[in-house]
């Protein structure tokens, strides 16, 4: 179908491919992976020609149609309904069905036999590519994609950027390509939509490539991976799971010959070293130098998803309630979002806001952030320090900035070797931290709007599809830090991997109200299936279990001699807090020294007076406010 043999590509100085091969077949299914910037969606262009290969030859069978969806088409603007936008999939159907009109208007003032044989062949045109349907085609695919009934008479100019991107992706499904080439797909996609794009694709006759960091999708969707890495492309049979256990098993294998190798070297290089004096042992001694010169190198296998530290300070811890909403409603015009909803978030909340586009979720996060007005009250808890992260956000990184200077800038107080670890942290190692930010690729440009949320000394984040753009690597580093995280934090996400690995709750918004699953994202899809087994939105969810702080007990009475212990209590509390925070201070420092983090014994220790420390503060503050709550009683 398509056949990559001995591909060499450069860009901008750089070489993507280097003598790469690559055999597309027939119902292929292939997910493809690899850092950014390694060539993914480079290969997808020069598949469908836009790009020119430097060497090699990439083949097509005459009978290959191929259907690429791009960012590209994220700017592509029609007054043309959504609907007709997308049966243009059916370019000669259309055609047929313009030539009829035009015989029957012309037959309506001169009726000719002509006139009659011809719509009657154009008839017959018309329904073997079944021109009947396609309305019902298109309307189809694209209420699968998630738009409304009511939606699809709308001029696509009046969508956002990601409906428009559903309505090419639409169209391009209805053109039925041999081969479909699929850049970052989910992207733009809810979870109800990418669900319904994966049954679709598995019906698909046709051959698929996609280009996606979305591990649950890629399980789903393909049959193999290709992994495009070091100027080449590996193929892995099976989906992204069976992918991540042979490469182990590929990486162990590879690290045990190179070990073997360089035993060998090793062993040859002191036999030169001991005997080359030796005019005896000089044919031997030749021999293996030449053998040495001769060797086929075998590289070191390189830990890709390393384990990374995170240092997070927090001027302050907050309070206990983080953020209450009280009865809040929001409209926009006779577009209800929210009717008169309460929710409260609490310190140590890890929430996943998901659920489908259009609902709210980025409503909803700007609410808790203060940068959407609305009825009814938001009320920010005590001490709390608030970072928001959202796409577009990225328009605001300056781009005559050097990465590293624009870290700096968050007056986070961090030495430039702290702001280097964490860039590294986030693939920026080296001269890297000095590229500006206006030559950064989209995911480059997240991975700093990221790093800089990071380091802001906030206890409570919001973050708004931040996995968007990111590779898997940088999924995986992402992830990692929201675990090491000990503040508060609400995420909008649709990738289920990532969501699984950070929540320990779920939020979505039903009946303009805002609901909680406390549990799990696993857990929560469970109770969402007995939902739909069930075939009734009425299964109750879980109940809460209450804090010690919410159960009902009797209130106490107090008199002037407990109201004096009280506040002696708060003084030494007080004192207690200082001590420890003092403490975390010093803690902090040692962790941050080359000779304790290059030693993991040492680490270990110092890591777990720190989070020893952490504890004792947080219990400490809820003792403060424990007191000072009885003292406003007295």
């Amino acid at each position: 179908m398509v056949s990559i043999n001995n591909l060499e590509f450069h860009f901008g100085g750089r070489t993507l491919y280097d003598s790469a091969s690559l055999h597309i077949k027939p119902k292929d299914r292939i997910g493809l992976i690899g850092p950014n910037g390694a060539g993914k969606s480079t290969l997808l262009r020069l598949i469908v020609g836009e790009y020119k290969p430097d060497g090699g030859s990439i083949q097509k069978s005459n009978d290959t149609t191929i259907g690429f969806l791009n960012q590209d088409l994220l700017s592509y603007q029609s007054d043309d309904s959504i609907l007709l936008v997308a049966m243009q999939a059916f370019e000669r159907a259309l055609q047929v069905q313009e030539e009829l009109d035009k015989v029957l208007t012309e037959m309506e003032a001169n009726y000719t036999d002509a006139l009659l044989d011809k719509m009657t062949h154009l008839q017959e045109e018309f329904e073997r590519l079944d021109g009947y349907t396609i309305q019902a085609k298109a309307s189809e695919i694209l209420e699968g994609l998630g738009f409304n009934t009511a939606d699809l008479e709308r001029p696509l100019r009046t969508f956002s950027g990601g409906w428009r991107m559903r309505v090419m992706l639409a169209k391009l499904l209805l053109q039925n390509p041999s081969l479909l080439l699929l850049d970052e797909p989910t992207n733009h996609l809810d979870l109800p939509s990418i669900q319904w794009i994966e049954n679709y694709l598995q019906r698909y006759e046709g051959a698929i490539i996609i280009v996606s960091h979305d591990r649950f999708f890629l399980d789903t969707a393909v049959n193999t991976i290709v992994e495009v890495a070091n100027q080449t492309m590996t193929v892995y049979p099976g989906n992204y799971s069976n992918y991540i256990v042979e490469k182990a098993e590929r990486k162990e294998i590879q690290q045990n010959a190179y070990e073997n190798q360089q035993s060998q070297i090793r062993q040859a290089e002191r036999f030169i070293d001991r005997f080359k004096a030796k005019a005896s042992k000089a044919r031997q001694v030749q021999s293996k130098v030449k053998a040495l010169s001769r060797i086929d190198m075998i590289d070191e296998v390189v830990d890709e998803n390393a384990k990374v530290f995170f240092k997070f300070n927090f001027a302050t811890q907050s309070g206990r309630h983080v953020c209450q909403l009280e009865k809040v409603s929001k409209n926009y015009g006779d577009l209800h979002i929210l009717n008169k909803t309460s929710a409260l978030i609490e310190r140590g909340d890890k929430i996943a806001l998901i659920g489908a586009n259009g609902k709210g979720k980025s409503t909803l996060l700007r609410i808790i952030a203060g940068a959407e007005g609305v009825d009814g009250e938001r009320i920010l808890g005590h001490n709390v320090n608030d970072a928001f992260f959202a796409q577009h956000q990225l328009e605001s990184l300056h781009i005559d900035n050097a990465i590293i200077d624009e870290l700096k800038q968050m007056g986070s107080a961090k030495s430039e070797t702290e702001l280097r670890t964490i860039l590294g942290c986030f693939l920026f190692s080296n001269d890297d931290v000095f590229k500006k930010i206006k030559v950064l690729s989209g995911g480059e440009k997240s991975r700093v709007a990221l790093a800089k949320t990071l380091i802001s000394e906030a206890n409570f984040l919001l973050l708004d599809e931040p996995t968007n753009h990111l590779d898997i690597q940088s999924v995986n580093i992402l992830i990692q830090a929201l675990q090491q995280y000990q503040g508060t934090y609400v995420v909008v996400s649709h990738d289920r991997f990532f969501v699984s690995a950070i929540a320990n709750k779920i939020w979505f918004i039903e009946d303009q109200e805002i609901k909680e699953y406390p549990g799990t994202f696993e857990e929560y899809e469970e109770w969402l299936e007995r939902r739909k087994a069930q075939g009734t939105d009425k299964v109750a969810l879980p109940a809460k279990s209450k804090t010690e702080d919410e159960k009902v007990v009797k209130k106490p009475t107090f008199n002037a001699a407990s109201e004096k212990q009280i506040k002696k209590d708060i003084a030494d509390t007080e004192t207690l807090i200082a001590k420890l925070e003092s403490e975390k201070v010093a803690f902090e420092t040692e962790l941050a020294k080359p000779e304790i983090y290059s030693d993991p014994a040492k680490l270990k220790v110092a890591q777990k007076q720190l989070d020893t420390t952490n504890d004792n503060l947080l219990k400490a503050l809820e003792r403060w406010e424990e007191l000072n709550e009885q003292l406003e009683t007295a």
